[in-house]
Formats: C-alpha cells, sequence, structure tokens
C-alpha cells in the first residue's frame, strides 16, 4: 500500500463531467454506444479528473466516477434484474402524485435529471460494480486509491419500490440479503486486487432523522422511495446491513460518507442537523473511517465526538462542494484543530463535505472552483505537518 502523510487530502468521489462525457453518456443510456465505446470516452475523462487530483496534490484519489451516472445508479449497468427510472417516472407509484411533484419543485430537484436505480427482478451480477474503474486508475497513478461504493441501507432503499420490486422481492429486507453479498464480493475483489480503499455511501442516513415536520425529505432523498419505517427501526436496520457487508474484512481501509444532500446548491432546501441522532449507530457499524460534512454550518459542531474521541478514523469534511467561495487554508487549519481535540493526528484525513459532480447532470461546482478548493486542502494540510510532524502511516 503506498504510504500517505500526516493529514492525508482525499475527495468523497465525483468530479464534474466534461460535455463531450455527458454526450457520450447519454448515446450510452440510449443505447447509441456499446460499453466498450462508452468507456474508450470515459478513459479519458478519468484522466483528465486524476490529473487535476493530481496537480492539487491530492493523497489518496479517485476516478471522479466519471463512468458513473450518478454515485449510485450505475449499477444499473453492471446488474440485471435492474431498470434506471428517473424519478419523474417513478411519480407514477406515489399515491399524491400532485403533491410530490409539488415537494421535488419546492426542493429544487431536477425530476428527469436524476435517475435511481430500482429493482425489476432477481438482481444478479453482469460484472463487478468498480472493479473496471479500480483497475484503469491503478495502470496510471501511483497514489493511493479511494473506491466509492453505494452503501447496502442506502442501495437497498433505493433499489426497492413498492409496485415495481415486490413482485421479485416481497420485502426489501428480501431484497436486502443480495445486496449484501453483491458488496462483500466487491470490497474482497477489490481488497484482492490492491485497492486501499473503499468508501460506502449512505447519504440516505440522514434522511432518516432529519425528515422534519413533513414527508418531503424521506420520500425524496436519493430517490428513497421504499415503505417507511420508524427512524430507529431504520436505522438499526442500517447497522445490520453494514455490519454484514463487513463482517470479516480485512486488509483494505473501509469507510462510510454521510452528509444531508448533495443535489442543489441552495443550502436551504438540504437537510440540517448535526450527527448526535446519529452517532450511536455509526458507532455501532465495524468500520474504520467515517467520511463526515462539517464545512457547512448544517452539519452541527465536532463536539459531538467529545463523549467518543478517537473511535474511528475521521474523514473531515473541510470544504464545502456546492459554493463559488475558495475557502482559505486558515480555515481548514481552523477546522482541524478543532478536531485534534478528540482526534489523535495520525486519525484525521482532509476531505470536501461530498462530490463536486454527484449527478453527473447536475454537478455541484466547475472544475476550477473545485480544482482551487483541492490546492487549498493541499496547502492547509503541509502547514499542519510543520505543526504536528509529517511521519507517514501504510494506510
Amino acid at each position: 500500500m503506498p504510504k500517505v502523510p500526516l493529514f492525508p487530502v482525499t475527495v468523497v468521489g465525483s468530479w464534474p463531467r466534461p460535455n463531450w462525457l455527458l454526450d457520450a453518456l447519454k448515446k450510452r443510456q440510449n443505447g447509441k454506444l456499446s460499453f466498450e465505446e462508452f468507456n474508450e470516452i470515459a478513459d479519458e475523462a478519468v484522466l483528465l479528473a486524476l490529473k487535476y487530483q493530481e496537480d492539487a496534490g491530492v493523497d489518496i484519489v479517485s476516478d471522479g466516477e466519471q463512468r458513473r451516472d450518478n454515485f449510485y445508479s450505475f449499477v444499473v449497468e453492471k446488474l440485471d434484474g435492474v431498470k434506471l427510472m428517473p424519478v419523474a417516472e417513478l411519480l407514477d407509484y406515489v399515491e399524491d402524485k400532485r403533491a410530490f411533484e409539488a415537494i421535488l419543485k419546492s426542493l429544487d430537484v431536477p425530476a428527469y435529471g436524476i435517475k435511481t436505480p430500482t429493482a425489476v427482478g432477481r438482481i444478479t451480477k453482469k460484472m463487478p460494480l468498480a472493479m473496471d474503474e479500480y483497475q484503469f486508475l491503478r495502470e496510471h497513478t501511483t497514489k493511493a486509491i479511494k473506491i466509492p461504493l453505494p452503501g447496502p441501507y442506502l442501495l437497498t432503499r433505493t433499489m426497492w419500490v413498492k409496485g415495481v420490486s415486490d413482485q421479485a422481492y416481497p420485502t426489501k429486507e428480501e431484497l436486502a440479503k443480495d445486496v449484501i453479498q453483491l458488496l462483500r464480493e466487491e470490497i474482497m475483489a477489490l481488497r484482492d486486487a490492491g485497492c486501499e480503499y473503499v468508501q460506502l455511501d449512505e447519504p440516505v442516513l440522514t434522511e432518516v432523522v432529519f425528515k422534519g415536520d413533513t414527508e418531503k425529505t424521506r420520500t425524496f432523498m436519493c430517490a428513497a422511495m421504499a415503505a417507511k419505517g420508524d427512524p430507529v427501526g431504520e436505522l438499526q436496520f442500517a447497522v445490520r446491513l453494514m455490519n454484514k457487508v463487513v463482517e470479516g474484512i480485512e486488509g483494505i481501509n473501509i469507510g462510510m460518507h454521510v452528509c444531508r444532500g448533495n443535489w442543489s446548491r441552495q443550502e436551504e432546501v438540504l437537510l440540517k442537523g448535526g450527527y448526535e441522532p446519529l452517532m450511536p449507530y455509526m458507532l455501532a457499524m465495524q468500520l474504520h473511517q467515517l467520511v463526515l460534512e462539517f464545512a457547512t454550518p448544517r452539519a452541527g459542531e465536532l463536539e459531538v465526538f467529545a463523549k467518543c474521541p478517537n473511535v474511528r478514523e475521521l474523514g473531515l469534511g473541510v470544504v464545502n462542494p456546492r459554493s463559488d467561495e475558495i475557502e482559505s487554508p486558515s480555515f481548514v487549519v481552523s477546522k482541524v484543530k478543532e478536531a485534534l481535540k478528540y482526534f489523535d493526528p495520525q486519525k484525521i484525513y482532509l476531505n470536501p463535505d461530498c462530490g463536486f459532480g454527484t449527478f453527473a447532470e447536475r454537478p455541484m461546482n466547475v472544475p476550477k472552483v473545485a480544482f482551487e478548493k483541492l490546492k487549498v486542502m493541499t496547502k492547509a494540510a503541509e502547514e499542519l505537518r510543520k505543526m504536528y510532524g509529517n511521519g507517514g502511516e501504510d494506510g
């Protein structure tokens, strides 16, 4: 495993796609390009995303999720029994369609631009979920690599839609069994191929606890249309799924990313609330690292770790991917100093709050701004290493 320095700089995963890649993606989805033809085009976009990261000084890189429609819908390409459906199409399965359309509009959700994978039959693997992404990236960098994967709760909640999925899977619990096996196989294969970091994305966890006084956030977040359960039951379900996925897997750093939504630059429509309600559940998950947003005030305070210091590695969100403002190195340093009250230096990684290009057709920023934000993180990390030493670790 490539050594990483103290306060390693990394990313959450996604990078804005160039327009020519978006054109190719649309052709691929419309059947006008083969899988191989699309990937030849996407290779160039991956190399571009990698160059931005390496030029900015990122220590643990991703492929920018350039081959993906979004961070979870891409599984449609890799699985049988799954159909890619825009949120607008899923409206047909909502009891009050008119009210739901109004909610989407108020939340700034592009109903046709955001697509979600939906189980329409028993899911079986056509090909590995992300091995091709890892292998191509490994050929072109000596840096440590992070592969983001949709988490088991996210995939289960997203793919199970009443009226569509229940003929194949009577309950989401039944679907979860196949999801767990799928993710376990993928993580172990990535480990065996030499991948250093896997990040399981579970943003829908915040939707469970911060749903507010209406159903609007529960109904939309990540297009999760599954039958509702009580928050405690849902979170306990998420813990069971995660622990079944990672049980007994060694030799690879497994983290989980949690945010409060990354589909709009309008902060007021995104979820708000500290991590307090989630802490018991996140800490019950047998993970190495928690990748959390803290650059936005909506995420609450780092003091949430006062009663459980050093419990995990912390992927500390220090820049906002949705803003044009370039944070200062001093802002990042101050965030890290605050985190150092609760974590040893060796346990703190620096990352953006979320991805810069989560949804292919609705990136949260442009490459120029994203690049500047990464450079700020690198400069802050250099200052921090001078303050606290520059010892390396094995990851």
